[in-house]
This record gives structure tokens, C-alpha cells and sequence, in this order.
């Protein structure tokens, strides 16, 4: 490894530093599906960086006998020459030797060389994969402190305001002790409470957060940012534009969990509306739930979950004509007519009530189906969050009119410069290079895994698998070892809950309806002889530290009651048991009626079931294997075509919009 710079800062001068809207050329698009199969082979090799390793070693050994005021001269120095060299091979190890220490005196934590390793993949503007328990929090640090130290604002990017709020927190200390500033963005905070924290050297955010204020800011704005121009404003308005804005522009991103955020979150764009008037297209609602609880399937329509939509049959084209003649208005117009049926029976037949959404205090409150957690700022569109609240019986919300949007694909590349970090990025490794230009390099772990892979059971039906799943955690527990039962929707852990309770065992419940309990059930999760039941909000950003009893006597035992759609989502729930070297297992309990292969196959296993449904319901790996790998890949892919055609959206969304001079 040469002394050549590992990254640039990049040039962050004026007034609103981002980068602009870089299509994707053919040629790119060319370059990119070459590439694709050298991104997976890359995110599959671990980095060594032994050179460098060195390099911080030595550094860190003249370190440590410094005290405290000699530490801090360093300090100054490292940062002077940051910023008038840049980021060179010799600097950086020099600046993470200087990071490691403070932490150890500050926080009683010193950086492995595997984090090591990873902060500098960070700082190459790439993708660290991480293994879960292997201190990625503090890893960050090292990436972010140096980038910081050389006159760049950093923002770090997480999942949820309980763990932007808890880093900031927790990693202060060493921050401060660099002489950094560190700044937190929350929900509720006044707008003035967010411009000092985005003023700060290092601001803790999530995903939702910065791309909102970003908005905003850009609403403001009005596109408007080239340095002369706000110059001029500022010397003939008294309040000109550039003093209200809360942002200092997108300099540096290090993205925390950074697959659920450029991947899973990017099915959704970020909208911000205003209130329109509803009073009219109430009872048009209330006639379309109406209507279609009169429709009959598959008479009149069909429900596709498969590509997740509904399509009329011409007999019921023809049944939704004559119900509607008399209504008038929207309903005369055929496309209207047959739109606001689909939605209606979408609402109906497709959106499942504890699965997708919960009611809670007479609202819709959609269910994000990668964390588990409820979205409650989130809203269908083209009414169907109105219908919903018609079949729940709620009262109808506002419908809301855009004034800004993007997707999340769009607002990570106007980033100058943007890095990340997650235990699970091979499997959407090609994609985070085409669409970010980020590669993803995987770091070893620091200690030999113990973790027991006790592979994966099937069952001809649910009924089968929950009594599978019960025998396992009466075993396990009978064993004073905690256990982690993991479920797919909020539905599923209620139902098994109450399976537990029958059988007398003692449990707890994490899902979105306890949400506000998460710290609380996460932490004593490790305790021996613990049952815990959640759905995917324990996969991430949470860990479960065992007790001494509950190592002893062979770690966490994680249970999955089902594959995922996206099969890193499964390894997140994985990744609870066995973390820095402590025992643990996982398996995985199916049913050819779960959810994932009943929507592939429809009806298509039920010969299987007969088949081999005998004894206590057992079904061969030979035959369940390939069935749940087919049908996982296929909806793995539909979830990549729509984030697609999402971003093509959003472009041509864009295009058109500038074409008629408006923005976004």
C-alpha cells in the first residue's frame, strides 16, 4: 500500500456543498453489468491492510506513554496536517493511532485491527460488511473522527432515533476529547434545535430525518445555492435565505445498517405534502370499500400477491359498471372507476391488518416489513391509506398533496462523499455498486465464530410448525439457555405468545405494538432461561449481552419461524446468537404454508403436504431446500425491480418537472 491519499475530501467549498444528479449513461450502464460479478467477488474476500496495521501500531506505541496535554498538542498537529496534506497513507494511520488511544482513555475501549481494517474500507468510500457483534459503533468512530479532523462535516446515518441518540450519546466523549463537536437529530426537535446540531463537526441522524430537513431546506431554497447568488441576497435582504436553511449541505455520509437504508428503504419516496381537502372524496371512499365487499373473486378479480396487485376480470368490469351508474361524477369515467375498485380490493385483500399495518388509537400506522417497527409519519398513496381507514372504521385522514419529493437513491448520490457500514451486504453487493458507485468489502471477524448453524426444519403446515417450535424452546429452556423466537409479522408473535402461555412457559414480546419496551426486553433477552418472542426489531442495532449462567450453558439459541423475502434479513436475526466469540445456535423452523411459499407457489404444494405430511408433519430437506431458495430469489428480485422502477420514476419525474420549470 503506497503513501497515495485513500481518499479526498473533495472540494467543499461554497455555500451548499452537494454533488449533482449524475445519470447513468448507457456506457455506464454497460460498465456496471460487467462489473457486477467483480463486486460480488470482492464483497466475498476480506481486506487485510496488514502495511497499514503496521503504520498504527507504531504510532499508537509512541502514543501511549503521552499524557493527556502532550496527547492534545498531537491532536492539533494531526489535524493541521489533515487538512493541508490530505488524507495520505502515513496521516490516516497516524490519526486512527490517535483515535484508538483517546478511546481507551476516555471510554475504556481500545479498536481491534479488524475495526481497524474497517474504518479505513469507510474511508475509502466504501462498504464495510462487519459480522453483527462486532463493534461497528465504535469502528464508525475512526472514519468519522478523521474525516472530521480534516475540515469536513460528517453526518452519521442510522435506523431509528434510539440508536442515533444512544451513539451520540455513548461516543461523545471521545469526540469531545478530539476537540469535535457532536450534534443529535431526533424527532420533534424545532428547527432551531437542528441547525446547531447539523453546525456541529459530527451529527447523529436518521435516514428519514436528514432527507426531510434536506427537503425543506430545499423548498426554501428554491434549487437555488451557487455562492454569488446568496452573497448577493445576503447583502441586500435582511433575512436572506442562506441564514433560515438548517443544513450545511451533503459532505460526508457514513451509513449505519447501510443495506436496509439504500436498499430496503429504497422502495419508498420521501415526499413532503400539505393537507388538501377531503370532504368531497369521503363518501367516494366509503362507495368504494362498498363496492368492492360486493365484488366476488375470482369471479371479479384476481389477487396476485405474487406481483402484489389486483386485476378485474372483464365479468367484473362489467358488475363494477352497473353498481356505479348511479353514482356519477369520478365513478362515470371508466379509468377512474376501475382505479378506485383495484385500491378498494387492494385494501381489502392484499393490506392485512397486524402484517402491514396496526390500528392504534383510531389511526393506520404502517409497519415497516424489513424492521418491525411502526412508520407512524408514514402514508399510502392515490387514497388507499383513506380506504383502509374506511375498512377499519377509522376516520378518514387528510389527503395529502406533494410540494417536494425524492427517492432515497436519488438524495445518497448527492453526496460528496459517502461510505457505510452493515453485517449483511453480499447479497446486494452488485446493486449498491450500480446504483451508488459504493463497493462493499467484508472484514473478517476478530475472534473464530462459535456460532452453531443447526440448519433448517420443514413442516407440511403451520399448525406442524408451531408444535416443532414449541417442543425446541421447551428443550432449550429446560437447559437454562436463553431463546430468541423470531417471527414475520406482529400477528405471528401474538400468535405464538399465546402458545407459550397455554404450554405455562414464561415469556416476553417484542413487536410494534410494545416498541416503547425494546431496550428494556433486549437487555435481559441474555439472562438464562429467558424466552423472548419479537419480530425483525431485534435483528438490528440491538445487542444481547449473556450472562455468565446463560454462556455457560451454551449462549443464545435464536429460532426463525420463517425465511424473509430478502435472505440478509435472516441472517440478521441470526447474528443475535454467538457475538465476539460467545457460544450460541440458530435454526430455522418452515411450513410449505408460510407466507413466502404461498405466495409463489399458490396453491401448487398442497400434493406435498399430502404426500408427506405424515408422523408429525416432517417434510425432506431434499424437497424443501430448492422450493424456499426459488422462491426467496424470486422475491428478492421483485423487490430489486421495484426499487428500479422506482429510481426511473423519480428521474423521469424530474425530467418532466424541470421541462416546466418546476423542481422535484
Amino acid at each position: 500500500m503506497s503513501d497515495r491519499q485513500v481518499l479526498r475530501p473533495g472540494l467543499l467549498g461554497g455555500f451548499y456543498p452537494e454533488r449533482s444528479d449524475e445519470r447513468a449513461t448507457p456506457l455506464d450502464q454497460a460498465l456496471a453489468a460487467g462489473t457486477g460479478r467483480l463486486d460480488r467477488i470482492l464483497a466475498a474476500r476480506p481486506v487485510t491492510g496488514r502495511l497499514f496495521l503496521r503504520r498504527v501500531h507504531r504510532a499508537a506505541k509512541k502514543m501511549e506513554p503521552m499524557p493527556d496535554d502532550m496527547l492534545r498538542t498531537e491532536r492539533i498537529r494531526i489535524s493541521q496536517h489533515l487538512r493541508l496534506r490530505g488524507l495520505t497513507t502515513k496521516e490516516v494511520a497516524c490519526a486512527f493511532a490517535l483515535v484508538q488511544e483517546t478511546a481507551f482513555r476516555t471510554l475504556g475501549m481500545r479498536h481491534f485491527d479488524v475495526q481497524l481494517l474497517g474504518g479505513l474500507v469507510m474511508l475509502r468510500g466504501q462498504i464495510a460488511e462487519m459480522q453483527t457483534g462486532e463493534g461497528k459503533t465504535l469502528t464508525a468512530t475512526l472514519t468519522a473522527a478523521v474525516m472530521a479532523l480534516s475540515g469536513v462535516p460528517v453526518h452519521v446515518i442510522t435506523v431509528n432515533d434510539f440508536l442515533a441518540e444512544r451513539d451520540a450519546e455513548w461516543m461523545g466523549k471521545l469526540y469531545r476529547e478530539l476537540g469535535l463537536s457532536v450534534g443529535v437529530i431526533i424527532e420533534d426537535m424545532t428547527i432551531e434545535a437542528r441547525r446547531d446540531a447539523y453546525a456541529c463537526d459530527i451529527t447523529y441522524c436518521t435516514n428519514k430525518q436528514v432527507v426531510f430537513d434536506y427537503l425543506k431546506d430545499r423548498l426554501l431554497l428554491d434549487r437555488e445555492t451557487r455562492p454569488l447568488h446568496m452573497a448577493i441576497e445576503g447583502l441586500s435582504s435582511d433575512t436572506p435565505r442562506r441564514d433560515k436553511v438548517m443544513m450545511r449541505g451533503l459532505c460526508f455520509a457514513l451509513v449505519d445498517e447501510a443495506d436496509s437504508v439504500l436498499i430496503d428503504e429504497a422502495r419508498t419516496p420521501l415526499i413532503i405534502a400539505k393537507q388538501g381537502d377531503t370532504s368531497d372524496l369521503e363518501l367516494t371512499y366509503e362507495r368504494a370499500i362498498a363496492v368492492g365487499r360486493q365484488m366476488q373473486g375470482p369471479r371479479d378479480f384476481q389477487v396476485l400477491e405474487r406481483e402484489w396487485r389486483v386485476v378485474l376480470t372483464d365479468l367484473g368490469k362489467a358488475h363494477l359498471r352497473r353498481v356505479t351508474a348511479r353514482f356519477g361524477g369520478v365513478w362515470a369515467a371508466e379509468a377512474h372507476r376501475e382505479e378506485l375498485a383495484t385500491q378498494a380490493l387492494s385494501a381489502l385483500y392484499l393490506y392485512k391488518c397486524d402484517k402491514h399495518y396496526l390500528v392504534s388509537e383510531d389511526t393506520i400506522q404502517i409497519i415497516d416489513e424489513y424492521t418491525g417497527r411502526v412508520m407512524a409519519d408514514r402514508s399510502w398513496e392515490r387514497g388507499l391509506h383513506q380506504m383502509i381507514e374506511v375498512k377499519e372504521g377509522c376516520p378518514i385522514s387528510t389527503r395529502q398533496e406533494t410540494l417536494i419529493r425524492i427517492s432515497y437513491q436519488r438524495f445518497f448520490r448527492r453526496y460528496v462523499q459517502m461510505a457505510g457500514m452493515t453485517g449483511t451486504a453480499q447479497e446486494v453487493a452488485a446493486e449498491l455498486s450500480k446504483v451508488y458507485r459504493l463497493r462493499t468489502r467484508p472484514v473478517r471477524t476478530n475472534r473464530r465464530s462459535r456460532r452453531r448453524d443447526l440448519g433448517q426444519v420443514c413442516y407440511a403446515n403451520t399448525d406442524y410448525k408451531w408444535k416443532a417450535v414449541l417442543r425446541n424452546v421447551r428443550k432449550l429452556h429446560a437447559l437454562g439457555r436463553p431463546v430468541l423466537i423470531g417471527t414475520q409479522s406482529v400477528n405471528a408473535s401474538e400468535q405464538f405468545s399465546a402458545i407459550l402461555t397455554d404450554a405455562g412457559l414464561t415469556h416476553r414480546v417484542l413487536n410494534a405494538r410494545q416498541n416503547h419496551e425494546e431496550a428494556e426486553v433486549i437487555a435481559q433477552a441474555g439472562t438464562h432461561g429467558r424466552i423472548t418472542v419479537a419480530t425483525n426489531m431485534a435483528g438490528r442495532g440491538t445487542d444481547i449481552e449473556l450472562d455468565a449462567i446463560a454462556r455457560q450453558n451454551g449462549g443464545l439459541h435464536v429460532i426463525s419461524t420463517g425465511r424473509h423475502d430478502a435472505g440478509r434479513i435472516d441472517r440478521q436475526l441470526y447474528g443475535r446468537a454467538a457475538r465476539q466469540g460467545d457460544p450460541g445456535s440458530h435454526i430455522t423452523f418452515i411450513a410449505l404454508d408460510d407466507d413466502l411459499m404461498r405466495v409463489f407457489y399458490g396453491g401448487g404444494l398442497g400434493w406435498i403436504s399430502r404426500l408427506t405430511g405424515w408422523g408429525r408433519g416432517w417434510v425432506p430437506g431434499v424437497i424443501a431446500r430448492p422450493l424456499m431458495a426459488i422462491a426467496q430469489y424470486a422475491g428478492e428480485r421483485r423487490h430489486s425491480k421495484i426499487r428500479k422502477a422506482l429510481l426511473k420514476a423519480d428521474e423521469n419525474m424530474e425530467d418532466l418537472l424541470a421541462f416546466s420549470g418546476r423542481h422535484e
